[in-house]
């Protein structure tokens, strides 16, 4: 087996002993407990760069988190990822179309994971489909030679957010206490600020729960909101929908188009959306927050509909799980502002790790903590709460899994299309499609079919979003 001539010569001027493994051709079982579930002797490099544009190298472990801290202390200098043209542009110097795992490339400085000094066999992935350089231990330290070697990572398997939910009050209150200069009061709601539940957002919450409730309660709501009035509007006509003729009224598009519950719970995400400020700026490549939520909302309802009626979750719940389930990034950039840069730095340095526990490394909770929580505090149903709390799980079995579920399915699809950011390395359990009377062929389907609406669906989210 050969590799690409680039990083065969690359290689050759390291004059170790090598052998190339493609875990393409190895069974499925095989590769996922070598590459993903056991990733502890597969290394990848990040670049990154001080501000005077001096650049190092990292090599770590598939299954750690980069800690830019660290780099920062050993190197005396603040560091941010190399990304976006500037990464390019390296590359294209490098003669490479992505960072291989070696070291002194381009003659820059490196450092090395300690932990990949104790194994007997390790990995070095070179950037090229599922082509990895193996190699004995004794010749990767041949390879490394004089750089450095430190400790630089956290595993990410300390990362995890705990799985018991009751527990997020104190963690939430620990993080709170320790990295935010508001006043710590008795209670964590007044410590935070929060501002109150929409007025139309708790007309919506109680609309929902009232049997009796009829399209012109909902009328009625809208139109006391005239920002409201002019997105359900702009909705009804937007081409996605393809409705025939002229909408005239609210009461057209609830009744024509959109339906009861579509307007119900787009009115509902909307008002929770603006209630809380949108960062200015994210990690490399994330998506903007209402384009995210019109996305995992639009796919999530593409999911129910491929559910056999007699096993299908609520489709408005769904849809209004899809809608707020990335709430908790507003949450986080609102309450600890002072970390959400470096919580930035990290996602980007880290592709491989989670957002998750990018945050639970950063501050001790995570988004999905955050914003559970917060739906809690404004009463919002139990259902979207335990959905949005659980939904980075596919083992979560308990209460209201089949929403977390369809949650974590929908975000995992569009980023196995590249159209959100996210760990998509990481394959989907069957068993998640089998506990959700899925055909996994049918819902693959139905995403690929909504992805020929991507246009219509970011005309929605820019009238979400005021643009």
């Amino acid at each position: 087996m050969s590799v690409p001539s680039n990083i065969e010569r690359l290689l050759e001027g390291y004059k170790v002993p090598y052998s190339v493994t493609d875990m393409a051709g190895v069974n499925p079982q095989t590769s996922a407990q070598v590459v993903e579930l056991k990733p502890y002797n597969a290394a990848r490099a990040i670049v990154l760069k001080n501000s005077k544009n001096e650049k190092v190298i990292a090599i770590i472990r598939n299954n750690t988190l980069l800690d830019i801290q660290k780099i920062n202390a050993l190197f005396d200098s603040e560091h941010d990822p190399l990304i976006g043209k500037a990464l390019d542009t390296f590359m294209q110097q490098c003669g490479v179309s992505a960072v291989p795992a070696l070291p002194a490339l381009n003659n820059l400085p490196t450092i090395v994971d300690k932990g990949l000094l104790q194994y007997e066999t390790v990995y070095l992935d070179i950037g090229v489909g599922s082509q990895y350089i193996q190699l004995e231990q004794k010749n990767f330290q041949q390879l490394i030679g004089d750089a450095k070697v430190d400790t630089i990572v956290t595993p990410l398997s300390s990362l995890e957010a705990p799985k018991n939910s009751s527990d997020d009050r104190a963690n939430i209150e620990k993080s709170v206490s320790l990295f935010t200069e508001m006043r710590i009061r008795q209670r964590l709601e007044e410590t935070l600020e929060f501002p109150p539940l929409p007025a139309t957002a708790d007309k919506i919450i109680r609309l929902r729960v009232n049997p009796h409730a009829d399209i012109s309660d909902l009328t009625d709501i809208v139109e006391l909101d005239a920002s409201l009035s002019a997105q359900v509007v702009s909705w009804a006509a937007s081409p996605y929908y393809s409705a025939p003729g002229a909408i005239k009224s609210i009461h057209d598009a609830i009744v024509r188009v959109l339906g009861f519950d579509m307007v119900l719970n787009l009115a509902l995400g909307l008002a929770l959306g603006n209630t809380l400020k949108m960062p200015k700026n994210g990690p490399h490549g994330c998506m903007p927050y209402f384009q995210h939520s019109v996305y995992v909302a639009a796919a999530t309802e593409a999911l129910v509909t491929c559910i056999p009626r007699n096993h299908r979750p609520s489709f408005g719940t769904a849809y209004l799980a899809g809608l707020l389930n990335n709430f908790g990034y507003l949450v986080i950039a609102e309450v600890f502002d002072n970390q959400f840069e470096a919580i930035c730095r990290h996602i980007d340095a880290n592709p491989n790790a989670s957002v998750q526990a990018v945050e639970q490394h950063i501050i001790g909770v995570d988004r999905n903590q955050l914003a559970s929580w917060l739906m809690g505090y404004w009463h919002m149903p139990d259902t979207i709460c335990n959905a949005l709390r659980h939904q980075s799980d596919p083992l979560y079995d308990g209460e209201d899994c089949e929403y977390s579920l369809l949650l974590y399915l929908a975000n995992k699809l569009l980023q196995e299309r590249g159209l959100i950011m996210g760990a998509s390395r990481h394959p989907i359990d069957p068993s998640v499609f089998e506990r959700l009377h899925l055909d996994p062929k049918m819902a693959n389907e139905a995403i690929d079919t909504l992805m020929e609406s991507s246009e219509e669906l970011q005309v929605i989210s820019k009238q979400m979003s005021g643009e």
